[in-house]
């Protein structure tokens, strides 16, 4: 099966000199939802700006379902759908009459009846007759999802969409998110809220100055390189950890009540046992204990820190 974007050796310089993106090949597949994560600056913006014809690429290309994105232009940017970080300028245009502009934009005929659904489904048919300068921030976020999905694409571009919003907004769009999934309609998001990432993904794409770092199935991904933390809680305080008990590498909390051990999820030997018995053997006494699995959070946060 053919991927639903491919792109290959994008490069992107800027004029003083600055490299955005370098060599940067990556994949995506049709219906997937795509989990791109990295922090401030690492090329997220300027990657998904180039596929959706707002930023030349230096040098590479890019196909989406098999189309030149320089020379298909208009028919790549009709199948993507960009909800980028800015809000929309303040405007006398009504909400309704914004989709309808946008839909039409794109060469698609009226729709009033797919254009009620989009702003029911963002909780904006209330709104839909209100001028756009008269929204708050939060609704003139829900416009900017509504914009993106007035024209039907079958890939959306979600950068960090729900950055600074409520809750509500935030639950709305990843309730939006799982119809368009059940559509098969290919969604790329990147968020600093990196659970809705590990609740939502598929896959999971790491990006670090330009360059893609990791690419792989965020279950694998939290298999194979999280980490399980046991906490033991223990009867009496401990002032410093037993020699006896060194080549475990424990952590011992402030309060000199836990005990806390990390092994890898993928060793067949976790020490768990071993560690138990010689907690007995130096009367180190624990009345309870509670294991935790890494999150994609901090998986991403040790990606980041190791390729530096």
């Amino acid at each position: 099966m053919h991927p639903k974007i491919s792109i290959k050796g994008l490069t992107k310089t800027y004029a003083g000199g600055f490299q955005a993106l370098k060599d940067v090949d990556l994949e995506i597949h049709r219906g997937e939802i795509f989990g791109l994560l990295g922090p401030n600056g690492a090329g997220k913006t300027t990657l998904i700006n180039i596929v959706c014809g707002i930023v030349n690429a230096s040098s590479g290309t890019v196909h989406v379902d098999g189309h030149d994105i320089v020379t298909e232009f208009r028919e790549t940017r009709a199948k993507i759908g960009l909800v980028p970080q800015e809000l929309p300028t303040e405007t006398f245009e009504t909400v309704r009459d914004t989709l309808r502009f946008s839909r039409g934009l794109f060469g698609r005929s009226p729709d009033e009846s797919h254009i009620e659904s989009v702003l029911k489904s963002l909780s904006l048919w209330d709104k839909r007759d209100t001028k756009l300068m008269m929204l708050s921030g939060g609704m003139k976020r829900r416009v900017l999802i509504a914009k993106a999905l007035s024209h039907e694409p079958d890939v959306l571009f979600l950068d960090e969409p729900t950055a600074g919003v409520d809750v509500e907004l935030r639950q709305d769009m990843w309730n939006v998110v799982d119809l368009l999934r059940q559509k098969g309609v290919t969604v790329i998001l990147t968020t600093h809220y990196i659970e809705e990432a590990e609740q939502l993904a598929d896959r999971v794409g790491v990006i670090n100055n330009g360059e893609i770092i990791l690419v792989e199935e965020k279950n694998k991904l939290m298999r194979d390189m999280g980490k399980k933390q046991l906490t033991l809680h223990l009867y009496d305080e401990l002032i410093d950890i037993p020699r006896e008990l060194s080549s475990y590498a424990l952590e011992l909390s402030d309060s000199g009540r836990e005990l806390v051990y990390n092994y890898d999820t993928k060793g067949e030997h976790t020490g768990i046992t071993d560690l138990i018995q010689d907690l007995r053997n130096t009367g180190v006494r624990f009345n309870d204990l509670q294991t935790a699995q890494s999150s994609l959070e901090e998986i991403f946060v040790d990606l980041v820190h190791r390729d530096r």
